[in-house]
């Protein structure tokens, strides 16, 4: 499964903001926003019509042109609720690892 954030780019070319996004929350993700940290818009759901169950990764690619680095995510669980991550710099990290405790949202990422 893989997704792709293209902010008006067609080219497959890796970004440097590209990573991989595990689920580690417990739950079955039905979308996935990844948007720059000072942007007041999710833009699209980066999943499209792909699920990411518990367990499962996905890598997100970004256009190369992309100049912002840092990212924060909003992620929809296929009953609907939904959770916040915000503050990665994702021009030095390659994956992050979601997880969901006690309505609690944390991330471990390198």
């Amino acid at each position: 499964m893989a997704a792709m954030l293209l902010f008006g780019a067609t080219t497959v070319s890796a970004g440097k903001q590209d990573f991989d996004l595990i689920n580690a929350t417990g739950y079955t993700i039905a979308e996935v926003y990844v948007a720059p940290s000072s942007s007041n818009d999710w833009e699209e759901d980066v999943l499209g019509r792909d699920m990411l169950s518990d367990g499962e990764g996905v890598t997100i690619n970004f256009a190369p042109n992309q100049k912002a680095c840092m990212y924060d995510l909003l992620i929809v669980w296929e009953d609907g609720d939904q959770a916040t991550w915000e503050g990665f710099n994702l021009c030095t990290v390659s994956e992050i690892t979601l997880y969901w405790n006690n309505g609690k949202a944390t991330a471990e990422y390198q």
